[in-house]
């Protein structure tokens, strides 16, 4: 039968008052057990008004160094002038009465929390349904990413420390290095097809965010492209793009350009051979099925990208996500300084990468007084929180001038952090005719 509102306003919210007293007694009858707790239960995680005020009393004695027992809690409370809002002197004693040791002092505290968690979530729910009858002028996305937020933080709270012993932890290596073993893969993450950086990253590994940067027009994007092809049409590993600056048919047509090497402007301009219809008819057959997976909306807002992005992944299995370029994305604020909304993007960007646990790249660029000098961290353009953020940070140092004469351009990657692992610089080879980058050993 279901329930009507005012039904589910009068029924009691979860709670037990049992295991609650069960905590507390269990404390008193072995202190030691404060430790086991302490980091996961906090007051408000109690029904009863008289129970939180008892353990906030345990939880000041505790931080004080002082050993918690009836006569000193009871001394705390009196302090405090609560003794009679924890339930007297008799209440105190009896919690000891209750339990006949420590033994299951968690598993009572794990009944505290779910019920604790479960009062949270009719409480959000609750505020939901208001904000939806009360905010209809609100654009329902709004809501949603608050929705969102709401929950998040929610199961951030119920995550507890664990500490892990070196049985554990070797148990864990061990099994990694034997999985490792039996897929002989030369990589951990996700390769980005160019030799030396993947061996100096392992790939791009999953929760990362990877920052990419460069002046305008020396080839964020032609890198980017040059990643995603190998990701998705060499190593056939879903991958998805979104693309605040180009629509997808321009996207196409650099994908195109680049894997079939016929000329961009050639292929603008209509001027093409038969041989070049073939090459591009092969390029065209190869990416058909290539798992890539494109928005092309410009000004994208965070919260819109957010939600695609969770889309791409539950959807489309995505295992990597490309986003050209930082700067073009709209925050909920856009009349905050620029540094503040370059802030939110880019811990916005890391939260999502560890939210849905995959690699995020993101293009960024960098100020002017780059322009002919080898680009730095300290010239990441709109806030110094993107360096702070990122797990990964490279830059792009090329000649800018195209010389018809020379097919194929020096370019180098440098990588100027690694949170992980080591830095340096990457010799790649750039290809102007089809804007496309390689690994110069190689090609």
């Amino acid at each position: 039968m279901e329930l009507s509102r005012s039904d589910l306003e009068a029924k009691t919210p979860p709670h037990n008052i049992e295991a609650e007293q069960a905590v507390l007694g269990a404390i008193l009858v072995d202190w030691n057990a404060m430790a086991e707790i302490v980091s996961k239960l906090s007051p408000d995680r109690f029904y009863s008004l008289q129970n939180q005020i008892v353990y906030s009393a345990l939880l000041k004695l505790y931080t004080n160094s002082v050993r918690g027992d009836t006569l000193s809690l009871v001394d705390e409370l009196t302090k405090e002038g609560k003794l009679e809002q924890a339930g007297g002197a008799g209440y105190i004693a009896s919690l000891t009465e209750l339990v006949p040791s420590a033994l299951n002092v968690e598993h009572y505290t794990d009944i505290v929390l779910d019920c604790s968690t479960r009062r949270e979530l009719i409480k959000i729910a609750t505020e939901l349904r208001t904000m939806a009858f009360e905010r209809g002028e609100e654009d329902s996305k709004h809501l949603l990413d608050e929705a969102e937020k709401k929950i998040f933080a929610l199961s951030q709270r119920n995550e507890t420390t664990k500490i892990y012993n070196m049985q554990e932890i070797v148990k864990a290596d061990i099994t990694i290095i034997d999985n490792r073993f039996k897929q002989k893969t030369s990589f951990t993450g996700v390769p980005s097809g160019f030799g030396k950086l993947d061996m100096m990253t392992s790939g791009f590994q999953n929760s990362e965010l990877i920052i990419i940067g460069a002046r305008p027009s020396i080839g964020k994007t032609a890198l980017a492209l040059s990643m995603m092809s190998h990701i998705a049409l060499e190593k056939n590993i879903p991958c998805g793009f979104f693309s605040l600056e180009m629509p997808y048919e321009s996207i196409g047509m650099r994908l195109l350009s680049m894997t079939s090497h016929v000329d961009m402007g050639r292929m603008r301009s209509g001027m093409l051979q038969k041989s070049d219809f073939m090459k591009i008819q092969d390029a065209a057959s190869n990416w058909f099925k290539a798992p890539l997976y494109t928005v092309d909306t410009p000004n994208m807002r965070l919260l819109d990208l957010r939600a695609m992005a969770r889309r791409m992944v539950k959807n489309h299995d995505v295992k990597i996500i490309f986003i050209d370029y930082i700067g073009l994305i709209t925050t909920e604020n856009p009349n905050a300084q620029v540094f503040e909304q370059v802030s939110e993007i880019s811990k916005s960007l890391k939260a999502l990468a560890r939210e849905l646990a995959i690699p995020v790249v993101a293009l960024c660029q960098v100020s002017r007084d780059a322009e002919g000098h080898e680009p730095n961290l300290a010239q990441l353009r709109g806030s110094g929180s993107v360096e702070q953020d990122a797990d990964v940070v490279m830059f792009i140092d090329r000649e800018r001038k195209r010389d018809e004469n020379v097919p194929v351009q020096d370019a180098k990657i440098i990588l100027a952090k690694q949170r992980n692992g080591p830095t340096g610089d990457i010799e790649i080879a750039f290809l102007p005719s089809c804007s496309t980058f390689a690994n110069k050993q190689k090609d």
